[in-house]
């Protein structure tokens, strides 16, 4: 009936059942006259565990080979502590492992990542088995969408979507190692951010006040006066502002998947929750806010999101950046999006000579390494003055050892011969 290898044997079985409905299983007459009756199973006693015998079995293989094959991979597995199933299909792992993320991410982030899984991934490698997948494979893609002009930052973050996938995998022990390990092209260099000058983005301001006059001006100006993120300015509530105070905290973050269902959710790092500090022109566009809706409600209750639709439902944040790009052309400034207006307010930040410890703590970065990357193009003046005061002290300390007095032209190394 079977062949014994180890502690497992390979037979054959099916699904003829007898008259009570039982199934004959191996026990089949017409499998010992008809050889392509039925189909391969292996069984396999694995090592008990607390004690208990475990016993696994696995049917349906077309040959005795491939069965034998898979029973041989168990074996070897549980020696390794690795156990690579040969059914599983790159294509349906991949499945599996978002329905697992799923409940990890933010909504947009996994929406990123199911796109690359179903747009690319799956359609590329879905129809290997997951231990079949080699790095040529991937490279083998790579090298047809760099022939296709594939945008460089897509390819990125398709190939990095199914390293991470992969690792889980290896995490799990479902793989011996990550294919797509070293198969990541080196991650673009972000495009430098367009910014404005103080002088643009007041006379964006002006034009707002003078010919628009609304909410969304307000918002601007809250963007601008506070480096705050765009869906942190469309999740921000009333009860998150401390006029008196003037301070606000930063509580809820608003993602829109592909501009269509609207998400409130909690910062994704401790650093993004925290207070802000409010400026005098921030406060007058809150006030100015606080007082249009105290009017329109007859209790004078402050509650709701700030800046909301009518019907107090949160503002499309695509709407909201049509209208940045609409006000933008009328003055003929530089186009930028709506995370360009929490760049330009760093910028002006440090143009104005603010320390760039306290620009990362005011733009809450987790880490200062963070801000020196973003910003750290525009710390060239600064750059000047600290080579500048550091040479004045080198001049003083010389000139006090020699007894001369300090040039401003250079360094004296001792005393003249």
């Amino acid at each position: 009936m079977g062949q014994r290898a180890q502690r497992g044997r390979v037979y054959r079985r099916c699904g003829c059942s007898d008259g009570s409905g039982k199934q004959l299983g191996p026990w089949c007459p017409r499998l010992a006259g008809d050889l392509k009756h039925g189909k391969w199973t292996y069984c396999v006693d694995l090592a008990p565990e607390d004690g208990n015998r475990k016993t696994r079995r696995r049917g349906g293989f077309a040959t005795r080979a491939e069965a034998a094959r898979e029973m041989k991979a168990v074996l070897n597995g549980e020696l390794r502590g690795v156990y690579e199933d040969r059914r599983t299909t790159v294509a349906s792992f991949l499945r599996q492992w978002l329905t697992v993320k799923k409940e990890e991410l933010a909504p947009n982030t996994y929406a990123g990542y199911e796109d690359c899984v179903e747009r690319d991934l799956i359609p590329a490698f879905g129809h290997f088995r997951l231990p079949d997948l080699r790095p040529k494979h991937i490279e083998r893609w790579i090298a047809a969408q760099r022939k296709a002009k594939r945008g460089k930052v897509t390819v990125y973050r398709i190939v990095s979507t199914l390293r991470n996938a992969l690792n889980a995998a290896v995490r799990a022990w479902g793989l011996r190692y990550n294919p797509a390990k070293h198969s990541v092209p080196a991650r673009p260099r972000a495009a430098e951010r367009t910014c404005w000058t103080p002088d643009e983005a007041a006379a964006f301001l002006c034009h707002g006040a003078e010919f628009y006059a609304d909410q969304l001006n307000d918002l601007f100006e809250v963007m601008l006066g506070t480096g705050m993120r765009r869906g942190e300015v469309l999740a921000l509530h009333w009860s998150d502002i401390h006029l008196m105070d003037r301070k606000l905290y930063v509580r809820w973050t608003l993602a829109a998947i592909d501009n269509g269902k609207i998400h409130l959710r909690e910062p994704k790092t401790e650093a993004g929750r925290a207070w802000i500090s409010l400026s005098r022109r921030v406060m007058t566009a809150l006030h100015r806010q606080a007082a249009i809706q105290m009017n329109a409600h007859p209790d004078g209750r402050l509650e709701g999101l700030v800046f909301a639709r009518p019907g107090r439902t949160p503002l499309r944040p695509q709407w909201v950046l049509d209208q940045l790009r609409k006000r933008t052309a009328e003055l003929d400034l530089p186009r930028i999006g709506l995370h360009d207006l929490r760049h330009t307010a760093a910028s002006i930040m440090i143009a104005e000579g603010i320390p760039i410890a306290v620009v990362s703590k005011t733009m809450r970065h987790s880490t200062l390494a963070i801000t020196i990357n973003l910003y750290g193009h525009l710390l060239k003046d600064s750059a000047d003055e600290a080579v500048t005061a550091l040479a004045s002290a080198l001049d003083r300390a010389d000139a006090e050892m020699t007894g001369q007095p300090t040039s401003s032209g250079g360094h004296h190394f001792g005393k003249a011969a």
